[in-house]
């Protein structure tokens, strides 16, 4: 106990000399405070997440994986505080408390500005690769992510330099990271790095008409923990089982895997779609893969946007909120698909149609 007061106490003392200097403070989908001079930020903030489901299946899959009817579920609890520190020095804390305990997600020290490289950011946070996973899970378009997030984890403990350039039209990210577990730790002594390295290319950007073009690339070389590969994937219904999986395979010495991306964006509608390939190093070299292609349309007439190269997708703005009006409303429709399959590996395929509508109250609320 007397240790953690004294951490306490001199985790404080930072703080101790901010409050020296003049703060203000707003609403900013989020409690948001700044120094006068601007070099001192600091955010507060999180997320509710709530899923009801009602499954209906066939009779093949509930004798191969039980009957699923129905259920509720808090799919994310999220708090978070991240902030700016000496203008050159960027932080975030993001704990997830889904499960009925604490779980980190992002926790991560940035420095910023540094000479060719940009930035350099160490910690917990998202690999560069797949630009639905880089999406804040407050602004996707769906309540789940396509089946190509079965291939690799979203979040490992790393190190990542990134930067952008010609005016922002082209973001780069390059990351060495390790097979953590969600508290952030890896402490075994094999050599399980895993090399992922992001570029995109924004062909169009008119901010006026609010029309926007991006397309992207990414590469990932990865040392499985124990020389074990496992990939699984459910519908787009957090609740459903894994009804595809490739099982334990064993003797891996590495996996390889390559991901496309495009994005459109003009006025109301938006179109995102993805190619991914994963290859195994191991016995009979099997190989894997995974797409979707969705389209989204705002019938109020509002807009997507890209938050920046790396982040995906930003916070959706109804042109007025509801109470004296409807707010915003979005239809959206996407198409699937995964192989699981190849030589030995019968792992299974899956592909669906997904619909949805989406009806944003204001900035920070959502049905």
């Amino acid at each position: 106990m007397k240790n953690l007061t004294i951490a306490a106490l001199v985790s404080m003392l930072p703080l101790i000399g901010l409050a020296q200097n003049d703060f203000t403070t707003q609403w900013n989908n989020g409690y948001s405070m700044e120094s006068a001079d601007k070099n001192f930020k600091m955010k507060f903030g999180g997320r509710i997440q709530f899923d009801m489901a009602w499954l209906s299946q066939d009779d093949s899959l509930s004798a191969a994986f039980g009957n699923h009817v129905s259920g509720v579920e808090f799919r994310r609890v999220r708090l978070f505080n991240e902030g700016q520190i000496y203008h050159n020095v960027h932080y975030k804390l993001q704990l997830d408390f889904a499960s009925g305990g604490a779980t980190f997600k992002d926790v991560f020290i940035e420095l910023k500005y540094i000479p060719v490289v940009g930035n350099l950011r160490m910690g917990q946070f998202k690999e560069p690769f797949r630009l639905e996973v880089l999406t804040s899970s407050n602004y996707l378009t769906f309540m789940e992510r396509p089946s190509i997030i079965a291939f690799m984890p979203e979040r490992n403990f790393g190190a990542m330099i990134h930067n952008e350039m010609l005016g922002k039209r082209i973001g780069w990210q390059l990351g060495v990271f390790r097979n953590a577990d969600e508290a952030g730790n890896d402490q075994d002594a094999g050599e399980d790095y895993n090399f992922t390295g992001r570029a995109s290319w924004l062909l169009l950007n008119d901010a006026e008409h609010h029309r926007t073009m991006q397309i992207g690339v990414a590469y990932s070389s990865r040392s499985p923990k124990n020389g074990q590969y496992n990939a699984t994937s459910r519908p787009a219904a957090h609740l459903a089982p894994k009804y595809v999986s490739t099982g334990t395979i064993s003797d891996v010495s590495a996996m390889n895997l390559v991901n496309a991306e495009a994005v459109v964006i003009a006025g109301p509608l938006y179109v995102q779609s993805e190619y991914l390939t994963a290859s195994a190093s191991a016995p009979g070299n099997p190989s894997f893969s995974g797409w979707y292609g969705q389209v989204s349309y705002f019938l109020t007439g509002e807009h997507k946007s890209l938050k920046s190269s790396y982040e995906g997708l930003d916070r959706v703005k109804p042109k007025q909120n509801a109470g004296p009006t409807a707010g915003a409303w979005e239809v959206a429709l996407r198409y699937g698909a995964i192989n699981l399959n190849d030589g030995d590996v019968h792992g299974g395929q899956m592909s669906e149609w997904t619909f949805g509508v989406n009806w944003y109250l204001n900035p920070a609320t959502r049905f």
